[in-house]
């Protein structure tokens, strides 16, 4: 964004937010409507494939979408930690919005409320068929598979196989998927495979071929506890690392099904694949942010910026690589948008359809990239980008930081004292942005919260 154009951005910030979405016209109605598959990996960092630059991870898979669709250099989630920023891919709003503010680990009350409007839901409507299979994450361990909570179905998913959280005991083996609400009980092999069989599985033989689908395959790989495949932990034989290394792998491997499943059923044409993260990677396993300052929990670049890659055939240049800035909560205005549908009128929607980025276009947004992850540091606890500007607010909000994450992409250059003008610009569309955000969202799960501050904190949200 060029100077004037981010003052006349800022300035309508400040004269207040828009309290619903505008109605948008359709911007396609093809007579045959695309399919939909997004591929969300479980704490894998920017760095941690070949595609994005490892020099000893195998990503064949990876590097194939990116060979035939677009690499997202510039591509965040929603949220420095998993439930948040998944929340945020289904319905567009950032998760103090839409209420799941922090992961949901344990026994908590917070939860995907049935009033969210979801991608799925309102593609449904239009008949659509829909799939999840792999972590959700968007339930308490008390709510899972509760029917007095919203499970998958009541968002809009015709067919479902999940766990609350993790596989468990571990990748290897899992015991904990739960499938349409009845538990599946001990499975046999690694979860990346299981979670891709069953996509290619309800693809192959319970998917109606004349009806579109959305798909959603959410691997439980890398996150902790790791069980990698012998065959690709072999791969990395004498490597240190090579349980994690292996574990990429495995996971690409999955993802490499699932597209070898659209190539045999002759619909790859007509579907966009969307593949990213859901947060940054835990150095303590052997993740890597690629060189960004931060990891997961962090409001630095290394905890939310994450691979990024889509493939399209005919709409997004093969081999491309695109450097305009999206984030998964941009997933929901782009299904609703390459299909026809327009936006909820009815509720803030924070993401913007990026289709444009998919071919190197910026995107017009009317609120900024937001984030706020409950326990990242207490001086990094907010952060917001306009344009090639990010500024990183402290838990009190009183004391900011300032990145051009354009040129400074590892943020070791605060400009905060240096240009004291932008940072005062930037630090009132940031207070303004939270106070909007927090009228909205259900802000007594969060101010209620148990969970003690994080070290050297004074606040736990």
């Amino acid at each position: 964004m060029k100077r004037a154009q981010e003052l006349a951005f800022a300035a309508a910030l400040l004269c207040g937010f828009t309290a619903h979405a505008e109605t948008e016209p359709p911007t396609q109605q093809a007579k045959e409507r695309p399919n939909i598959v997004v591929v969300v990996a479980d704490d894998m960092g920017w760095g941690d494939s070949a595609t994005f630059g490892n020099k000893l991870i195998q990503t064949p898979n990876m590097d194939r979408l990116a060979a035939q669709g677009v690499k997202l250099t510039q591509c965040y989630s929603a949220c420095g930690v998993c439930s948040p920023s998944r929340s945020a891919i289904l319905t567009g709003r950032t998760p103090y919005r839409n209420g799941v503010y922090r992961h949901l680990s344990g026994r908590h009350e917070a939860h995907l409320r049935a009033s969210e409007i979801t991608y799925p839901e309102l593609l449904k409507d239009i008949g659509y068929e829909t799939c999840h299979v792999g972590k959700w994450h968007l339930l308490s361990r008390q709510q899972f598979n509760n029917p007095a909570y919203p499970q998958p179905d009541q968002h809009g998913y015709d067919y479902w196989m999940f766990t609350q959280n993790n596989a468990e005991p571990s990748h290897k083996n899992p015991e904990n998927f739960v499938r349409n609400g009845q538990p599946v009980g001990p499975t046999e092999g690694y979860s990346a495979q299981i979670v891709a069989g069953e996509a290619v599985q309800w693809l192959k033989k319970i998917h109606d071929p004349k009806k579109p689908f959305a798909l959603t395959v959410w691997f439980h790989e890398p996150h902790a506890k790791i069980a990698t495949d012998p065959r690709f932990e072999a791969l990395y034989q004498g490597r240190q690392n090579s349980k994690y290394m292996g574990n990429i792998t495995q996971m690409d491997n999955g993802l490499g099904m699932v597209l070898d499943a659209l190539d045999d059923l002759g619909v790859s044409d007509n579907t966009l694949v969307f593949f990213t993260s859901d947060n940054g990677p835990v150095p303590a396993f052997g993740g890597s942010s690629g060189g960004l300052r931060g990891n997961k929990r962090s409001e630095y670049e290394g905890g939310v910026r994450v691979p990024g890659l889509a493939h399209w055939p005919g709409r997004v240049p093969p081999g491309s690589v695109s450097d305009v800035p999206v984030i998964g909560s941009d997933v929901f205005a782009t299904a609703l948008d390459i299909t026809g549908l327009p936006l909820p009128t009815d509720r803030t929607i924070d993401g913007v359809s990026m289709v444009p980025a998919l071919s190197g276009e910026p995107v017009e947004r009317n609120v900024p990239m937001f984030w706020r992850t409950h326990v990242s540091g207490p001086n990094e606890r907010v952060a917001m980008r306009i344009g090639d500007w990010k500024i990183v607010g402290d838990e009190t909000l009183t004391k900011f930081q300032l990145y051009e994450v354009q040129k400074d992409w590892q943020e070791k250059n605060d400009l905060a004292q240096q240009m004291p003008e932008r940072t005062e610009e930037m630090k009132k569309t940031l207070l303004k942005l939270w106070a909007d955000i927090k009228s909205e969202g259900p802000n007594q799960w969060w101010e209620s919260e148990k969970q003690p501050p994080g070290k050297g904190g004074t606040l736990n949200y």
